[in-house]
């Protein structure tokens, strides 16, 4: 078994970071640099799209397998004794949630920003069909083998990680679970505040809107720092 994917940069208590759509890291560089002044940064990338993987075939992706994944990568990086934060946003707040339930052993504390687990609403399978027509008429063409992130996030991850109905684990105390302060009044902060409720777990609004690690990358990286690390002090190193 090949060890999954991921980077590393920064100094101080492990991050791990994992990335929304097909889980590709691309545009996050500017808040994991600033997160790299506080935590060692580990960005899993489950299927290898940005370790030259792009373009070649990819099955339907199960949640389980990603977490199965981020596990193996704490398990390479964490040193003994040590335990890891987790951020995880969209696609990536579902595996995060995951994380927590199957494997909560060394998780300090867990950030699942807008999971979009959509089926948890009262009107959940309407809402999932909604979200999967409208990225679906967005993304790029699907015919042969996905060449972008986007078409093999709509093609093998959206239909079902959608699907995923999160678990309550004994360790939901160590999660908190966001939404973007611009996403209120939709769909995707509906939900999160409802996998808040049901997992018992605090809420809170981040900077921004769903894609709110693209749009305020420095406020976004210290409100979550703040969030992991109540009082971190600024610039670990």
């Amino acid at each position: 078994m090949t060890e999954p994917c991921h980077d590393v940069t920064g100094s101080g208590p492990v991050l791990l970071v994992l990335p929304g759509g097909a889980g590709h890291p691309m545009g996050l560089g500017p808040m994991l640099e600033r997160l790299a002044e506080r935590f060692t940064v580990v960005t899993y990338d489950p299927l290898g799209l940005a370790h030259g993987r792009l373009g070649l075939p990819v099955p339907d992706q199960r949640v389980a397998d990603w977490s199965d994944g981020a596990q193996r990568v704490l398990e390479a990086v964490l040193p003994p004794g040590e335990s890891a934060y987790v951020f995880g946003t969209s696609s990536g707040g579902i595996t995060a949630l995951d994380l927590l339930a199957r494997h909560p052993l060394r998780l300090r504390h867990v950030v699942a920003h807008e999971p979009p687990c959509v089926t948890l609403l009262p009107d959940g399978v309407r809402q999932r069909a909604a979200l999967i027509a409208q990225l679906e008429r967005h993304a790029p063409s699907l015919e042969g083998v996905p060449s972008s992130p986007m078409a093999v996030f709509v093609a093998h991850v959206l239909r079902p990680f959608t699907a995923h109905t999160p678990d309550r684990a004994p360790s939901s105390a160590r999660l908190t679970v966001a939404a973007g302060s611009d996403s209120r009044g939709q769909v995707l902060h509906r939900t999160a505040e409802l996998v808040a409720e049901r997992l018992g777990s605090p809420f809170t609004e981040f900077p921004g809107g769903h894609l709110g690690t693209l749009e305020h990358p420095v406020e976004f990286a210290d409100r979550l720092a703040e969030t992991l690390v109540p009082e971190a002090p600024q610039g670990h190193r």
